[in-house]
């Protein structure tokens, strides 16, 4: 199955195009992962080519088996991806989304714009699955990604404890469901 998901332009920002990722991005995919920051704020982080293409194969997989879909987030005009957003379906009616930006595009409002795309094709419109509820997950050191949860629409839920090693500080559960909380 091949998904395509349109973020219009904006009077600042350009249209948006989130594509299932492909073995083309390989390069791409390792060069936004030797970003500090974003290794830092990973739960996974590729190191070479050999575990990007493991993940390229797990995002294929997960698009197959209706438990992962995993977009990459490209310029309308442009092949290479700027960042990423995806879910992970955790139970039959709730998933987890997360999401990330090359450094070169942070900024620009690229994550927020992705997510709510994103997010409404989850809540209202995708058909392999009924979503009504989708978790976002993050540091608490994170004030970044708690901004873009909020342009979203995603409501702080609970703050939740260290859980080394994946996540070894405190984070925030941001919740959003189809009627908005």
């Amino acid at each position: 199955m091949t998904t395509t998901l349109a973020v219009p332009p904006t009077e600042s920002a350009a249209a948006l195009r989130l594509r299932p990722w492909r073995p083309d991005d390989l390069p791409a995919l390792v060069a936004a992962h030797r970003d500090p920051m974003l290794r830092q704020r990973l739960t996974t982080s590729l190191t070479d080519e050999a575990e990007a293409r493991q993940w390229l194969a797990a995002q294929e997989a997960g698009w197959q088996s209706a438990t992962r879909f995993s977009f990459a987030v490209l310029a309308e005009d442009d092949q290479t991806p700027l960042g990423h957003v995806g879910m992970k379906v955790v139970t039959a009616d709730m998933a987890e989304v997360g999401y990330w930006t090359a450094a070169h595009a942070r900024g620009r409002g690229i994550a927020t714009r992705a997510l709510e795309t994103t997010s409404q094709w989850a809540l209202h419109t995708q058909d392999l699955v009924r979503l009504t509820r989708l978790d976002l997950l993050h540091a608490e050191n994170n004030p970044a990604s708690c901004r873009v949860a909020e342009k979203c629409g995603y409501v702080l839920h609970d703050l939740l404890p260290p859980a080394p090693p994946a996540f070894p500080t405190s984070g925030h559960r941001h919740v959003r469901t189809p009627l908005g909380n």
